[in-house]
């Protein structure tokens, strides 16, 4: 048996929701875990208590016995088409999974696209999409203001530019957390890299809110490399593995990256957590309680069945659990993928409004004049959706010129 120890925390079909249509009015093991996860809307809230425990420990346990008594499921719902139900401090949450072909001289797809609507590509043809793309794939140039965004990769790789001047290229792992505070504009475009292979694309992205206090705080945004992420590979007594990296929190001695300094993830007592589960077949996996309060939701988006204590769910599926109690998960004969967003409700008043998301109508009707008139600094790309040379490898240049490389 090993032991581990945490610390205070510092769907459906393939995702494609359309981020940037408000843009067109505008110029068997078993594993104890530490603290939970963030979601995507505004959900219900709970009155903030204590910190969840900070132990976890493994163990060989059965999905029997004691575990009937376990806290059961509180609400399950369809993933459906993105983005996923999410609860408060959540706002949003989408999964991107696209095939993309071999890329050409200008790193958008090798490959026709007559039948689809470009500037607006969501169909999924042939198992891709070009979003808001033209010639590349991806997100070109569009405003946030008031909240964060939190953006996982799995495969394929992301060039991001924004007005402040900063630009980055990352992927394969990395994950890159954004303030954008009183306002940022930034372009989200995924070069097609390689030439001579395909190109599949996978993220999640995250939108975590902004207390009041902070919605108007300078933008920033942190790249946490793949290589600065916890993980952690448990096998149980029956061979059964789950992999599991801690985006953010603290899950039995593994600490996760800081958080930015105005995020919500940064109060110990906000007890947010995210969490990444990669379940092999009749794995067996125990997430030890959070704090009382706080919501946590397991989104599972990619398997057969899964047990959860004494209740059986099919794959593309969200669960609403029980904070302050032990859960146990237990894995069916597929391979299973699983989100966990978790954290205390910031319990404000949300209007939101496409990229927007303030506390007051009045608020989002300033930030439409504002972005009209500020631009939020301007654009400093001859392009809406750039994209950076082939040969760049994955590095970050920040607004104030610093530059971070990822480690090779």
């Amino acid at each position: 048996m090993t032991e581990l120890s945490g610390d205070p925390p510092y769907g459906g079909p393939k995702g494609h929701v359309r981020r940037r249509t408000v843009l067109l009015a505008l110029p068997a093991a078993s594993f104890s875990l530490g603290s939970g996860l963030a979601g995507c809307r505004t959900g219900e809230s709970g009155s903030k208590q204590e910190q969840a425990p900070v132990n976890a420990r493994v163990t060989a346990a059965q999905p029997a016995g004691p575990l009937a008594s376990l806290a059961k499921v509180l609400e399950s719902f369809q993933l459906g088409a993105p983005p996923w139900k999410t609860f408060d401090p959540f706002l949003f949450c989408v999964h991107h999974d696209d095939a993309y072909p071999a890329g050409n001289q200008a790193l958008g797809p090798a490959a026709s696209l007559a039948g689809r609507s470009i500037g607006s590509d969501f169909a999924g043809k042939d198992g891709w999409r070009m979003y808001h793309g033209e010639r590349v794939p991806g997100f070109p140039r569009h405003p946030h203001r008031g909240f964060e965004t939190i953006t996982v990769t799995r495969r394929g790789f992301i060039d991001h530019s924004d007005s402040l001047g900063a630009i980055a290229r990352y992927g394969n792992g990395d994950v890159q957390w954004m303030t954008a505070g009183r306002g940022i504009a930034h372009a989200e475009m995924f070069p097609l890299l390689a030439r001579d292979r395909p190109n599949p694309t996978e993220l999640l992205q995250i939108w975590i809110n902004l207390p009041r206090a902070n919605k108007l705080v300078a933008p920033h945004y942190s790249m946490f490399w793949n290589q600065s992420i916890p993980e952690r590979l448990i096998e149980d007594d029956r061979g059964g593995k789950t992999r599991l990296r801690v985006i953010a929190g603290a899950l039995a001695g593994s600490l996760a990256p800081p958080p930015p300094p105005d995020s919500w993830a940064s109060k110990s007592n906000a007890d947010v957590a995210i969490w990444t589960l990669q379940m092999a077949p009749r794995a067996t996996v125990t997430l030890p309680p959070a704090s009382a309060g706080a919501n946590r939701t397991l989104y599972y988006y990619r398997g057969g069945s899964l047990a959860v204590n004494t209740q059986s769910f099919r794959a593309g599926v969200g669960l609403r659990l029980v904070a302050d109690q032990a859960v146990t998960l237990l894995n069916g004969e597929k391979a299973s993928e699983l989100l966990l967003l978790q954290g205390q409700p910031i319990s404000e008043p949300v209007v939101k409004r496409g990229p927007f998301v303030m506390n007051s109508q009045t608020e989002i009707q300033r930030a439409y004049t504002d972005y009209r008139a500020t631009q939020f600094g301007g654009w400093p790309w001859s392009d809406s959706a750039p994209v950076h040379a082939r040969e760049k490898g994955r590095f970050a240049v920040h607004a104030d010129g610093r530059i971070d490389r990822a480690p090779t």
